[in-house]
């Protein structure tokens, strides 16, 4: 593949991109985006790797549908503290969207292609990223992170591919999607080696919806629940956060997004071991 500059007016750091990449899993293409850390070009050092979905939120708002993450600046201000990685944005499909990062099938969706998505994450764009730049492939610095349907998606291919990822981040997930089908993912796969961040805001749906935005967050709360059933331990390898005032929202994320990835990173990036 060949990685170009991008060429964003308000784009922070060095971001790449290649055109138009072909998935066999999909029979679709798609960009890639690639966010090198600080000191990628004048180093030898290796790298964690966070893929990330909706790419096209996640740096220039000229390319956003919805708000823009600051993925761009997050990782420039994370770096100063040693905390760097590579982050690739794989932006979604468009009409698409809704069955990429569905797994399961749904009334609204149709049959998800979810398993394909992941697949293609896997079998196509990690590859090349372990290929092309100085990634460190191994699943303890690998991670998958995403907010609402973006985080299901994300949860799945934690526990569906157990050994792949190392790191999940899980921002106001979409459980209401096949919510028995997921955990009974995560209780076939069992505890494995992983950090995972989730969270929820309490105005997901709007500040008139109180009941509506209640159940939400019950389902988010009750998804901890069962990974702390599965062994998982808050404030060692899991990290729940309730945000009370946070709504369903790219700003919401976006403020949210580095203490998560503080979370996933330590212990990670060799300048926090």
């Amino acid at each position: 593949m060949t990685w170009d500059r991008y060429e964003g007016q308000a784009v922070s750091g060095d971001l790449r991109v290649t055109r138009r990449v072909y998935s066999p899993q999909l029979k679709n293409h798609r960009d890639l985006l690639v966010h090198l850390p600080p000191g990628y070009g004048s180093s030898d050092r290796r790298y964690p790797v966070i893929y990330m979905h909706d790419g096209q939120n996640l740096f220039d708002a000229a390319t956003s549908y919805a708000g823009e993450w600051h993925v761009d600046e997050t990782m420039l201000a994370l770096a100063a503290e040693g905390r760097e990685a590579i982050i690739v944005g794989i932006p979604n499909t468009g009409e698409h969207r809704a069955r990429e990062y569905t797994p399961f099938a749904h009334h609204l969706f149709g049959h998800g292609r979810g398993e394909d998505y992941v697949r293609f994450i896997l079998e196509t764009v990690k590859p090349a990223i372990d290929r092309d730049f100085r990634s460190r492939p191994e699943p303890e610095a690998t991670g998958i992170l995403g907010s609402s349907m973006g985080g299901l998606i994300s949860a799945y291919a934690f526990f569906r591919f157990p050994g792949s990822f190392g790191m999940l981040g899980c921002m106001s997930p979409s459980l209401w999607v096949g919510y028995g089908e997921l955990l009974a993912v995560v209780t076939d796969s069992g505890h494995h080696a992983g950090r995972i961040y989730l969270d929820v805001g309490g105005r997901e749906l709007g500040p008139n919806r109180s009941k509506r935005n209640e159940r939400y967050a019950a389902t988010v709360t009750r998804f901890k629940d069962a990974l702390v059933a599965h062994g998982y331990r808050e404030d060692h390898n899991l990290k729940y956060v309730m945000d009370a005032e946070g709504t369903h929202s790219e700003a919401a994320w976006a403020r949210r997004l580095p203490d998560a990835l503080r979370f996933l990173l330590r212990g990670v990036s060799d300048n926090t071991l």
